[in-house]
């Protein structure tokens, strides 16, 4: 009988570790390959962690709400034999015990080491907060003796502002950490030999006479107490009241992410709205010229969102002083031209995969790239590099009816465009023999930008050139 190690599996450069949130399987279930075995979530996204082999479920390795690193075991799979499932719980590998003594010696004693500081750094982490803190954080919190209140003034640099393992490595590195006193572990000391002290009856203690010290010529100043700011305490959210009748619905994990990085957005950048009307009869006629030739070629539909995607990387190339992000007085201009495209979600959330490299791919390829993170969004098949990166967003209110609105940005992007619904409207034409009136197609382009970096005059000249590369669309293009 073989057994089959599942282990967390590599989900992006930048992603080390994942929050295990449910099990969809129960020790002793038939598993088939390919099929999801649990959940995890990261600072990104949420995703499903599939089976490799067929077998049957033995052991899981981990707990909900445990952290798992990547390449770490989280579950054991018997693929062939029967299966024992009371031997579940037995270890994989064998580990050779020390001396049973010396092995129980040192148990108790970590033990009594890590209760101690269990116990003195717990009541410091008591405390409520909308902000979301992995175990790990929490552990490295307790270890270095930081606060709850202490913990909550830590910036994060995760998605939402979430506080990652190297945010809070890199505040008790810069020695931060000082307000809250570490737990000092009890030294180990090995005693070598028994020694006999004799007892003697305690002597008369003669009172020693006082001994003055000599006089100091140099001035000394007395010390100045260290000034030490208190955290302010956060203003006291007002208490909602609820209704005979009303419905008390707890928000999703995803939802509250979404909910405090709109806050945080809005408290960061200072948002300017610049609006366009564009006329896109051209693409509309177009694209119901070649659409049914090319879902017969490719099997998909081809919609208007790969248009305006690459209408927006060639602003983007343009301006490239729009596909910037902030850093403190810094300004980063990116190299890539990373196009997030927002899509809703069945539940009603919304989550933003990024089209990496958007100027190099030709409008076939955008095409495909939008219809597959779009069909994966849906069904909550992303990864997460595929919803990071992005250096400019792009979301379509029109979906919904919207003429325009005025989007949020993408922390820490500085612009974000909203695609109105096509409208048929009148509209003056000018002609060589004079203005006529006639039906177009019609949408607005909302441009929500940070102002603390893009002026009005880029603003207004990165919405009028998608404008102009609409309105300038080749009847006669070939897909």
């Amino acid at each position: 009988m073989s057994k089959f190690e599942l282990k967390l599996p590599r989900m992006g450069e930048s992603v080390a570790e994942a929050t295990l949130t449910s099990w969809l399987k129960e020790v002793g279930d038939t598993i088939e390959m390919d099929e999801a075995i649990f959940e995890i979530a990261t600072d990104k996204v949420d995703s499903e962690v599939p089976s490799e082999v067929d077998g049957v479920l033995i052991e899981k390795c981990f707990n909900v709400d445990d952290v798992v690193e990547v390449g770490q075991t989280v579950a054991i799979i018997q693929v062939s034999g029967d299966v024992d499932v009371s031997d579940a719980t037995e270890t994989v590998q064998e580990i050779a015990e020390p001396e049973p003594v010396l092995q129980e010696m040192v148990v108790a004693a970590e033990s009594a080491v890590m209760h101690a500081r269990a116990e003195t750094s717990t009541a410091q982490l008591n405390g409520t907060s909308d902000r979301f803190y992995s175990p790990l954080v929490k552990n490295i919190a307790r270890e270095e003796g930081i606060s709850f209140e202490v913990l909550e003034t830590i910036p994060g640099t995760g998605k939402d502002g979430r506080v990652t393992k190297d945010d809070i490595l890199n505040y008790v590195n810069r020695g931060e950490s000082k307000s809250v006193e570490k737990v000092a572990a009890p030294k180990r000391e090995v005693v070598q030999h028994r020694v006999e002290v004799p007892v003697r009856e305690p002597a008369t203690v003669s009172t020693p006479e006082k001994v003055t010290a000599p006089a100091v010529t140099a001035k000394t100043e007395p010390a100045k107490p260290k000034s030490t700011t208190a955290p302010k305490p956060a203003p006291e959210k007002p208490k909602m009241q609820v209704s005979r009748g009303d419905e008390v619905i707890p928000m999703s994990r995803m939802g509250k992410l979404i909910a405090k990085h709109m806050a945080d957005s809005v408290s960061t950048s200072a948002h300017v709205q610049s609006f366009i009307e564009v006329d896109v009869t051209n693409i509309v006629t177009w694209r119901n010229k070649i659409k049914d030739a090319f879902f017969k070629r490719e099997g998909e539909k081809f919609t208007f969102t790969p248009i305006f995607m690459e209408a927006v990387a060639v602003a983007l190339k343009k301006y490239p002083m729009m596909n910037i992000s902030v850093d403190g007085d810094n300004v980063i201009k990116k190299k890539n031209i990373n196009i997030g495209m927002a899509a809703a979600l069945p539940d009603g959330n919304l989550i933003v995969p990024v089209i990496k490299n958007a100027d190099q791919l030709n409008l076939l390829g955008i095409a495909k790239v939008v219809n597959d993170l779009a069909d994966r969004s849906r069904n909550n098949a992303l990864k997460p590099d595929e919803v990071q990166g992005g250096t400019y967003t792009v979301t379509n209110v029109g979906t919904f009816g919207s003429v325009f609105g005025t989007p949020i940005i993408n922390q820490p992007q500085v612009g974000i465009m909203a695609l109105g619904a096509i409208r048929k409207i009148p509209s003056v034409i000018e002609t060589s023999e004079g203005d006529v009136i006639a039906v177009r197609s019609k949408m607005y382009l909302s441009h929500s930008y940070d102002h603390r970096v893009v002026n009005g005059a880029l603003g207004s000249m990165f919405a009028k050139a998608v404008a102009d590369y609409l309105e300038g669309w080749d009847v006669n293009r070939e897909v």
